[in-house]
Formats: structure tokens, C-alpha cells, sequence
């Protein structure tokens, strides 16, 4: 993995181009630390700043020009779809059902890899952040070198990583490439789960 921190990092210039038109979009976990909450609705549909969550996300992807969101379900999948089917603007949405059985990240990746293109833009539905002079997918894009990485993961600085109370997440060298924190360490890149694969 290699990271992109849109703060620190130097970017290639002249590149505007997006690497991908598509994004999968984690939404099928429990939310079991935001109960009782999501006793009723899944994570994703729990309203911030007056729209849910995946709201936020998938107005940020239409807003950089992502034309499909691959978006996974697992619990209460029928209020998350309902409320996904009456969304009118960009991206188009396409459900990767996994009522079923709980995937996980990986899993869930590999279910929905017939629909996914090589590269992907990958982030949570919980998420909600701040981007700087362009948007975070922008600046993965310019960053994005396919002979060198599989994945280029957007991380933060602990100062930069609002709410954020975890020793970190990884440390990074002077080429990019992460390490993750030692048990028991605290490191100073946060990850903020959007990433390119």
C-alpha cells in the first residue's frame, strides 16, 4: 500500500483526469457502537447535519464527477435500498446484496467484483470529511501510479483526523509506502477509509 496525505504529500501536476468512474461504497455493517441508534435503521441512515450519513458520501462522489456507486447491504437492508432507490442524482447506485451472510470488507469487495473496474475508488459510508483546494478523489487520481501500488490509501495526521480518538493507524516513509502501527505504539497517520485500489 502506499499512502496519499493531502497535506504532506507532493502531488504530479497537470493530472485532472479522475482514475476511476466508480466507487464502491461500504455500507452493510452493524453499527453496533452507534446503538441505540441503529436499533431501527442501519449506520449509514443515521442522519448528521440533517441527511444520513451515506448521503454525505455519495454527494461527494457524484459532486468529483464518480458516475456508479457500488453500495453493499447487509443489516436492514430494505431501508437502506428504499431510501437509495429515491436518490435522483448522480452517482447511479447499484446494490451488492449481502443479506445473507456479513462479508466484511474483503468479502464484500470480492462479491462485488464483477462490478468493479480496475482501479476503484473504495470508502465508508460513515464517513464525512473536509476536502482542501480539490476534492480527496482529485488528489488520489494525481497521486495514483498502477505500476507501483494496488491500493493508495488517504490518510491524515492525528491533528488533521477530527474525532478521531485511536493511536493511529500507520506510519509512513519518506517514498509513501505505510507500515502499520506496533501494538501498543502510537503512529501519526489516520486513515481516513477513502482509498483507490
Amino acid at each position: 500500500c502506499a499512502a496519499f496525505d493531502p497535506h504532506g504529500a507532493r502531488r504530479r501536476s497537470g493530472v485532472s483526469k479522475l482514475a476511476s468512474d466508480t466507487a464502491m461504497v461500504l455500507a452493510a455493517g452493524l453499527g453496533k457502537r452507534m446503538r441505540p441508534l441503529t436499533a431501527s435503521r442501519p449506520k449509514p441512515m443515521v442522519r448528521v447535519a440533517g441527511k444520513p450519513m451515506i448521503d454525505h458520501a455519495l454527494d461527494r462522489l457524484g459532486d468529483a464527477g464518480i458516475a456508479r456507486a457500488i453500495v453493499n447491504v447487509h443489516y436492514l437492508p430494505d431501508v437502506l435500498e428504499a431510501h437509495l432507490r429515491e436518490r435522483r442524482q448522480l452517482p447511479e447506485v447499484i446494490v451488492s446484496d449481502e443479506r445473507e451472510q456479513l462479508l466484511e470488507t474483503g468479502g464484500g469487495l470480492i462479491k462485488a467484483a464483477p462490478l468493479l473496474p480496475d482501479p476503484f475508488f473504495c470508502l465508508n459510508s460513515d464517513n464525512i470529511w473536509l476536502d482542501g483546494p480539490r476534492d480527496c478523489f482529485a488528489d488520489l487520481s494525481a497521486a495514483w501510479d498502477p505500476a507501483r501500488m494496488d491500493a493508495l490509501l488517504l490518510v491524515v495526521t492525528h491533528k488533521r483526523a477530527h474525532f478521531h480518538g485511536g493511536q493511529g493507524d500507520f506510519h509512513m516513509d519518506a517514498l509513501g509506502r505505510l507500515a502499520r502501527r506496533a501494538p501498543g505504539r502510537v503512529a501519526p497517520f489516520v486513515f481516513t477509509g477513502i482509498q483507490l485500489v
